[in-house]
């Protein structure tokens, strides 16, 4: 099992147009659920959510000023943080929204020694509001807590069941990749993650694995990578040998 890790989830990920309170609870108690199996297991959990079902930043309107469509899409990661907080405390777990910025009384500031002593503690610790500046996703901020917090690798759970040579929804010929070196996704400009996350897990020598979040306890396997081959997604280091990944693990 992984010692520790950041875990991003996508804000599509968590919603639901077709429900009232705009979430899918079921997805998210599957999502807890894991995240309660791991943590069970030894594994210290931080999340890091987006904010896409609420806010899609300029693409909502591309006459914004950025800086302002970036406020906004902050915002929306704290709406999507609160709620998962909530759907933790009905699940019977601990958990607390930190953010890099101070929003009244609803979220705790982010504080390294702070956040891994809950962490510890066997508190989900759910980061929002990104880094409180704009131009950075939530994928670099992702990449920044988990480097800060000595993470063991950083887990992307997307849509798609790994990083590909080109988009495979519409080119049914690309090419899947097992494991990737840093150096390759950036040069190649693959969609792993933004470039910004790709070099500041690097220079961490951080590995990281994309995953399906679809797929059956995605989660809780991806913590267990590589020991369960029962998710095959896509496992990004610093070289081309998993070696690396297994000699930060318990």
């Amino acid at each position: 099992m992984l010692k520790r890790t950041v875990i991003k989830l996508s804000g599509e990920a968590i919603g639901c147009n077709t429900s009232p309170s705009g979430y899918d609870d079921d997805v998210i108690v599957s999502i807890l659920r894991q995240i309660r199996q791991v943590m069970q297991a030894g594994t210290e959990v931080a999340l890091v959510v987006g904010g896409g079902n609420l806010w899609r930043g300029r693409s909502a309107n591309p006459e914004m000023d950025r800086v302002k469509a970036d406020q906004i899409g902050m915002m929306a990661t704290v709406m999507n943080a609160l709620y998962l907080a909530d759907m933790c405390r009905r699940q019977d777990m601990k958990a607390q929204v930190v953010t890099p910025i101070p929003i009244g009384k609803m979220t705790t500031l982010y504080e390294k020694e702070r956040v891994l002593a809950m962490m510890a503690e066997q508190t989900v610790v759910i980061n929002a509001a990104g880094v409180g500046h704009p131009f950075f996703s939530t994928d670099t901020v992702t990449a920044l807590r988990a480097a800060e917090l000595e993470a063991d690798c950083v887990l992307y759970a997307k849509n798609v069941d790994g990083v590909y040579s080109s988009d495979p929804a519409t080119n049914p010929k690309a090419e899947k990749y097992k494991h990737l070196s840093y150096k390759t996704a950036i040069r190649r400009g693959l969609n792993a993650a933004d470039m910004a996350a790709l070099h500041l897990s690097a220079e961490a020598e951080i590995p990281s694995y994309v995953f399906s979040l679809n797929h059956p306890d995605s989660i809780t396997l991806a913590c267990t990578y590589p020991h369960s081959l029962d998710l095959e997604g896509t496992y990004i280091s610093l070289d081309d040998k998993e070696d690396f990944y297994a000699a930060r693990r318990q």
